[in-house]
């Protein structure tokens, strides 16, 4: 059995992609989330599954909480093989009116974790020869949207994140991918539905339609199923020279 750690998985993209990863009982799975509810969650997924499952509340913003959760993985299961960093948040502001503290969170949570994670897992990936990081950027990691410059600058930053340790990592059989999801419907965008209805003074289905999914060539939502598919295989044996990529899957959106 290998050990896949994904952060933010207890709700969202990340816990859809822990449940794909989960129905093929080959994975131990470290879940990670700020919910209070947490631990049930993840104990759920284990017993459906027949799975070994484990929870930390690692805050992305504090390194030495991400260095336990890693440490605490290992003293479990022996390794952390595939490590997913799918943790993020999102505020919707014009640049003149930016709260500060709302830029520094984001890089912190959507970027500099990124950092921290990886580092903590890339000796041992290294000693074993095996690893894969698949970091979760997003259609925003490519291409800019008004309203959100501290997100695209850390979904770009992960992009490049991502291609200079898949370099790094190349002669270990440690590959690094970035999935680009378009418009997924989970909490983080319904929230940004409400916030872009405020910056944009549009109703909300307006927003939908009219800004969110305009810029899709497919009107609708990215399945979190899917995303949780391309993972599966990213993570396998058959990915090892898919290595230092930006993979869209923003129904077109990239294609314009």
């Amino acid at each position: 059995m290998k050990t896949i750690l994904i952060t933010g998985s207890t709700s969202g993209i990340g816990l859809g992609i822990a449940r794909e990863f989960a129905k093929t009982k080959q994975y131990n799975i470290v879940f990670n989330g700020l919910e209070p509810n947490g631990p049930e969650i993840a104990e759920g997924v284990g017993k459906e599954f027949g799975i070994q499952v484990m929870f930390s509340p690692a805050n992305m913003m504090k390194p030495e909480e991400l260095k336990k959760m890693v440490d605490d993985a290992i003293v479990k299961f022996g390794a952390i093989d595939i490590l997913v960093n799918n943790a993020g948040i999102q505020h919707v502001s014009p640049i003149e009116d930016f709260p500060e503290d709302k830029w520094n969170a984001i890089i912190a949570i959507n970027l500099t974790s990124v950092f921290h994670l990886t580092k903590a897992v890339w000796k041992g990936m290294k000693e074993r020869k095996f690893g894969r990081i698949i970091n979760i950027a997003s259609a925003h990691g490519l291409v800019a949207s008004e309203f959100k410059s501290a997100y695209v600058a850390a979904k770009h930053g992960i992009v490049g994140f991502t291609k200079t340790i898949a370099l790094e990592g190349a002669p270990f059989n440690i590959t690094a991918n970035a999935i680009c999801p378009g418009y997924v419907k989970t909490p983080l965008v319904e929230k940004q539905i409400a916030d872009q209805a405020k910056a944009h003074q549009m109703s909300e289905a307006d927003i939908v339609n009219k800004v969110m999914l305009y810029k899709q060539a497919v009107k609708e939502f990215v399945p979190v199923e899917v995303l949780g598919q391309l993972a599966l295989f990213l993570a396998s044996e058959g990915a090892t020279t898919l290595t230092g990529t930006a993979l869209p899957v923003d129904g077109g959106w990239n294609a314009q």
